[in-house]
């Protein structure tokens, strides 16, 4: 019983976190990173620490040292959150094929 007390409340967390996750926007793409597919990964172990993989639209990226440290301090925040680390990787590369249906509509690509 008590794995399933766990599970729904890393199932609530996760859920926390992608709310906090798309508020936090690309500033030269209109839309958040998690619409825009740059979250690849959400882990959250049992004391409750978050490891996020993602990446950028690109190595070159104006915002590749402020974005990572805005998603972990945004996350950070969250008060179920015990700690928050970001992983940035470039494989595989970003693409648009990445973003989501909401984000391609927005963006005037449907």
């Amino acid at each position: 019983m008590n794995d399933d007390i766990e599970t729904v409340e890393t199932g609530e967390l996760g859920e926390k976190i992608v709310k906090v996750l798309k508020t936090i926007y690309d500033p030269e793409i209109p839309v958040d990173i998690y619409e825009l597919g740059l979250i690849y990964d959400v882990l959250v172990n049992e004391d409750n620490e978050v490891c996020i993989l993602m990446t950028l639209t690109s190595p070159n990226c104006p915002v590749a040292e402020s974005l990572p440290a805005e998603v972990e301090e945004k996350v950070k925040s969250l008060d179920l959150v015990k700690d928050a680390e970001v992983e940035i990787t470039f494989d595989p590369p970003w693409t648009q094929e990445l973003m989501s249906e909401e984000a391609k509509l927005e963006l005037g690509l449907l």
